[in-house]
């Protein structure tokens, strides 16, 4: 028999129970998931505690085929190939009939499932753990904000906690393939003495052509940039935020793709504080981006990459570019080469 459809991730809340044991699954927790059509062809989840799911029964011939598994801490990924190990031994149980479940689904059919946040108070809100190198970090539609701090932000930008991200443009899918970048230094020329949404300058000539060429052959074209300057300008923080969110604006309207963008606001490691879980080198941004807002559509680590100019040469102003990639696994790439080339 092929593989079931089977989704596994973290609870968002303690409000889903077991279909095995009827007990309730604890928030942050790992549960997995058998998914079966209902008669107007909807997806139903019955949702098992791991120690209760009915391995044998769906045949896991390869975790690394259950929906997720990319998204899991490295010890739970573990557990699951253990569970696989362990598929079809004759002491399991048996708790689902083969037409429970169906066939794993196209990644086309998941990338048509888009998360739509809204701060409306007629959505359901969304509330999840969000596992950051083992930080916990409460993610809820409730904290997603149009101001950052006492700055108003330019449409369709949102704010939470330390971070600000643009909603999603028309055009943008989600994909197992992701091609990342930098923004300062990397993708347009930019200065800290020069202020204001139109001061920049494309960095290389190829880059528009370049990011179309990726949109075309199913990439999703996600920035990631720090910007302590928003956090540090208490008094210009207005005007901090709309310089780097007008360029930022501008650049994608020059380039004619859509992408994804997440700024870190946060300030690096001081004396007595806890380094900021969303600034470079700290993987917070990529792992919002993967758990939240790319559709549950796990990533393919082998095919994504990473483009920025911090690589820690001794021109560089740091290597937070470079130490972002390879604490993800990502293949990681200068901007003269990528763009230069």
């Amino acid at each position: 028999m092929a593989a079931s459809k089977i989704v596994a991730e973290y609870a968002k809340s303690n409000r889903s129970s077991c279909k095995e044991c009827s007990n309730s699954i604890a928030g942050g927790t790992l549960r997995l998931g058998l998914v079966s059509k209902d008669t107007r062809g909807f997806d139903i989840k019955k949702w098992h505690h791991f120690s209760c799911f009915p391995a044998d029964s769906q045949h896991i011939f390869s975790a690394e085929k259950i929906q997720g598994f990319s998204t899991l801490k490295s010890s739970d990924q573990e557990a699951l190939k253990k569970l696989e190990d362990s598929d079809g031994g004759e002491g399991n149980k048996k708790t689902h009939k083969e037409s429970d479940v169906s066939e794993f689904v196209e990644l086309g059919e998941r990338n048509s499932k888009k998360l739509k946040l809204s701060t409306s108070s007629n959505e359901a809100e969304l509330e999840t753990a969000l596992s950051i190198s083992d930080v916990k970090i409460a993610f809820s539609i409730s904290d997603v904000k149009t101001k950052y701090k006492d700055a108003t932000l330019l449409p369709k930008w949102k704010a939470f906690q330390t971070i600000i991200f643009l909603e999603r443009d028309d055009g943008l899918h989600d994909s197992s393939k992701i091609a990342a970048f930098d923004f300062d230094g990397c993708l347009a020329n930019t200065s800290v003495k020069r202020i204001g949404p139109n001061e920049w300058k494309l960095l290389y000539p190829s880059i528009p052509e370049k990011l179309q060429s990726l949109y075309r052959d199913g990439y999703k074209l996600v920035i990631y940039t720090n910007e302590s300057n928003i956090e540090r300008w208490k008094n210009k923080r207005q005007l901090a935020v709309d310089s780097k969110l007008g360029r930022l604006n501008n650049f994608i309207e020059h380039v004619k793709v859509p992408i994804q963008v997440f700024v870190a606001c946060g300030l690096g490691k001081t004396t007595g504080q806890t380094e900021d879980p969303f600034r470079k080198p700290k993987t917070g941004m990529w792992r919002i981006m993967e758990q939240q807002f790319n559709s549950g559509i796990p990533i393919d680590m082998d095919q994504s990459f990473y483009v920025g100019d911090a690589a820690g040469r001794v021109k560089d102003h740091s290597d937070a570019d470079i130490k972002f990639a390879q604490a993800l696994g990502l293949k990681f790439y200068v901007p003269e080469d990528y763009f230069g080339a």
